[in-house]
């Protein structure tokens, strides 16, 4: 068997990992730099098992080879080779950066479901408004050619139709950067989603498998997440640190993104546009910072009584 999962943590007695696939040095080298440090406080936490694909699970010339994003569907399988008692997965993009405030994941997850977060429903702001805000800052300040009318704006009718796909029974459109399942149950499902398709598929993410998960998943039985657990960064820049478009201060982008960090549990940068490149700054949640939101989580955890203490003074 080809070493291609590196397993960085065991878990504990409940035996969840959380998975990611972090294929080539580039992939590998930013991932280790700028997200894992907080995926292991995390995992330390919990008793969470971390473990990551760091080569491909089948060879290049194979007819259902695909960008690298699609492998992350064998992964059930693959895992379960190497630890047969593995319980539930959380597979994640490596563009995530998990907040220290996170509750465990696997708590609010339905076993006998695939947990996912919608990027469409249930959003703490409007998602219309929120798209107009990334095409009308993009326009302004990062590039005048970006049009302010395009698939950005796509309705789920046409975005199916374009993939010759019907719009599945749960008509919705959630992020394949983040899901939960049940490895014993869902392993063989997310196995023939990934050979359901050949190489050569085209898609509106040029190759990727966003809209096919859509359409498999949605088909399924789902339990949704909260969209904390899958916060979307250019949502939240859009909607809450618009000034960043035009002030791409480095140190101001770290504050943002931390600040984001204390409303949300796990923040994704996914896109390829400016605003998804922001998370590559190992100065997030350094020591200092870090510190801070764990003195945070103290205070959050700690009983108040509401009793008068006089006039406070400046």
């Amino acid at each position: 068997m080809r070493n291609n999962i590196k397993v960085i943590l065991k878990p504990d007695s409940k035996n969840n990992y959380i998975t990611t696939t972090a294929i080539g040095v580039k992939y590998l080298d930013d991932f280790e730099k700028f997200s894992m440090p907080s995926w292991i406080t995390y995992c330390k936490r919990f008793g969470i098992g971390l473990a990551v694909v760091v080569e491909n699970l089948l060879d290049v010339n194979d007819k259902y080879f695909k960008k690298a994003n699609w492998q992350k569907f064998l992964v059930g399988k693959e895992l379960q080779t190497i630890d047969k008692s593995v319980n539930n997965i959380c597979h994640l993009d490596t563009d995530i950066i998990i907040s220290p405030l996170a509750p465990n994941i696997f708590e609010f997850h339905n076993e006998s479901k695939i947990s996912i977060t919608s990027l469409r429903k249930n959003l703490p702001f409007s998602y219309d408004v929120t798209l107009r805000k990334i095409a009308f800052f993009r326009n302004k300040f990062y590039d005048q050619k970006y049009p302010l009318d395009s698939v950005l704006f796509i309705s789920l009718e046409d975005l199916y139709k374009y993939h010759n796909l019907k719009v599945p029974k749960i008509a919705d459109e959630v992020c394949s950067g983040m899901y939960v399942y049940n490895a014993k149950k869902y392993s063989d499902f997310f196995e023939e989603l990934f050979y359901k398709y050949p190489s050569d598929i085209d898609t509106l993410t040029n190759g990727g498998d966003q809209t096919h998960f859509n359409f498999h998943v949605l088909n399924n039985k789902v339990n949704y997440l909260s969209y904390k657990f899958q916060a979307i960064w250019v949502f939240e820049q859009a909607s809450k640190y618009h000034f960043l478009y035009d002030n791409p201060n480095s140190d101001l982008i770290k504050k943002c993104i931390e600040s984001s960090l204390l409303d949300n549990y796990f923040l994704h940068f996914a896109g390829s546009w400016h605003e998804s490149n922001m998370w590559k700054n190992d100065e997030i949640l350094n020591n200092d910072s870090s510190i801070l939101m764990q003195d945070f989580i103290f205070y959050l955890n700690r009983r108040l009584l509401g009793e008068p203490v006089g006039m406070t003074r400046p």
